[in-house]
């Protein structure tokens, strides 16, 4: 079961107000806000649709670079005793600390499902 839709590259979220009997949804991954809802699944997912189209088109219009998902690149911090080790292991592996990184974020979603 997925709780995300895609269209174009973008993702958007799935979720449901029990207070207004409504599914809601904004895209995801990026730093504006655009948000979408409907009352029922085909409609979540026209209007998720809709609004990712009319966030290109806005963006188009105004001559502003819209933002790219989840491009790959993340701001993570550690404690200095866990960066230490992680960059440590990275040396003794011969790999760079974003490929043990990467192996440690990909091991751990593979155990959480």
């Amino acid at each position: 079961m997925s709780t995300t839709m895609e269209h174009r590259g973008y993702h958007g979220s799935v979720s449901y107000s029990a207070e207004d009997k409504m599914l809601h949804g904004r895209i995801m991954g990026i730093r504006d806000m655009v948000s979408f809802g409907g009352t029922t699944v085909r409609q979540l997912e026209k209007n998720f649709r809709d609004a990712v189209d009319e966030y290109l088109a806005f963006c188009a219009e105004t001559g502003k670079t819209p933002n790219r998902p989840f491009k790959g690149s993340v701001n993570v911090r550690l404690t200095e005793s866990l960066h230490l080790r992680a960059a440590c292991f990275a040396e003794e592996k011969k790999v760079k600390l974003n490929a043990v990184i990467n192996d440690a974020v990909e091991h751990y979603l593979a155990h959480a499902e």
